[in-house]
């Protein structure tokens, strides 16, 4: 791939010109794993849209880039800027939301899970209204058990790998239950989780906790996406959840060109069950990371 402004002469390209030091060892590092520590007004974007735009540049397949990001805004505009670098190859990239990359290969695999490949995908009010008929079926109070708290706490626990099977059998979590008046709660999780399942449906939880258990049941498909996304790449990965952390580390067992983005020092998702530990221990997971710091977005 020759870019518009490049001559045959040239050893670098263009775009690293546009870079601090920092910055163009965060884009032209791209075999193994890479963490880069990106505060805000770090130059971020600008760092994660020319890496993927080096990428392209190197000889990578578009097809063979997973791009994960946690808003659709951010998706946008990456891909809008890279298409802006590199022409058409941007449409090929496989870049999104974690849910909207992971429903996009359920399509694909949900057979394999007892899923139709055209299920629905439940939004928090489909959630909450087949929660609140679940709750009236087995005559319990939705006061007691109110429903956007039920959702949550079943939202958690898929966040954290907890199935329904797995919950019923957690001492713990049932006891937890019985000391805040709520004994029911894991024959709720357990019939929603039927429900969904008989009506051919996924709530946005599920499709993270489905694309787990497609990973490590299936080990065909597992291999198959293993070997297609040759590179990783995770935005925000302090907000990172259990679930989240353990797919891409299974995605990039193979490869390990998996870079991740994120502040150590933040974490805004943690509510939704975002752990810091995942960016905290990136070293463990990975002894041979290049670790590069942004704190400048600025040419010296």
């Amino acid at each position: 791939m020759r870019w518009p402004d490049q001559n045959d002469n040239d050893d670098i390209p263009p775009y690293l010109e546009k870079l601090n030091e920092p910055q163009r060892q965060a884009v032209t590092h791209i075999d193994g794993p890479v963490m880069i520590i990106a505060g805000a007004g770090s130059g971020k974007t600008r760092v994660l849209t020319f890496r993927i735009a080096h990428l392209l540049n190197e000889g990578a397949d578009p097809f063979s880039i997973l791009s994960l990001t946690f808003t659709n805004k951010a998706a946008r505009e990456m891909r809008n800027r890279i298409e802006n670098l590199v022409g058409p190859a941007a449409k090929s990239l496989w870049m999104g939301t974690f849910h909207s990359v992971f429903a996009r290969i359920l399509r694909q695999e949900a057979e394999k899970l007892g899923y139709p490949s055209n299920f629905t995908i439940y939004d928090t009010d489909d959630s909450k209204s087949l929660i609140k008929t679940i709750l009236k079926e087995l005559n319990l109070d939705d006061k007691t058990y109110k429903p956007g708290m039920v959702l949550g706490r079943i939202s958690m626990a898929k966040n954290n790998l907890i199935t329904a099977a797995a919950y019923s059998r957690n001492e713990e979590l049932n006891q937890q239950d019985k000391n805040a008046n709520r004994p029911k709660f894991g024959d709720i999780f357990a019939a929603y989780t039927e429900r969904c399942f008989r009506a051919g449906a996924m709530d946005f939880d599920d499709i993270l906790i489905n694309t787990y258990i497609l990973l490590e049941k299936h080990p065909d498909v597992c291999h198959k996406w293993q070997h297609r996304f040759k590179y990783v790449m995770v935005d925000e990965y302090q907000d990172t959840n259990t679930v989240q952390y353990m797919i891409t580390k299974r995605i990039a067992a193979v490869h390990q060109n998996i870079c991740v983005v994120g502040d150590d020092a933040q974490s805004i998702y943690a509510f939704r069950g975002a752990n810091i530990q995942n960016i905290l221990n990136f070293n463990r997971d990975y002894p041979d990371v290049f670790t590069v710091k942004l704190e400048q977005n600025f040419l010296p």
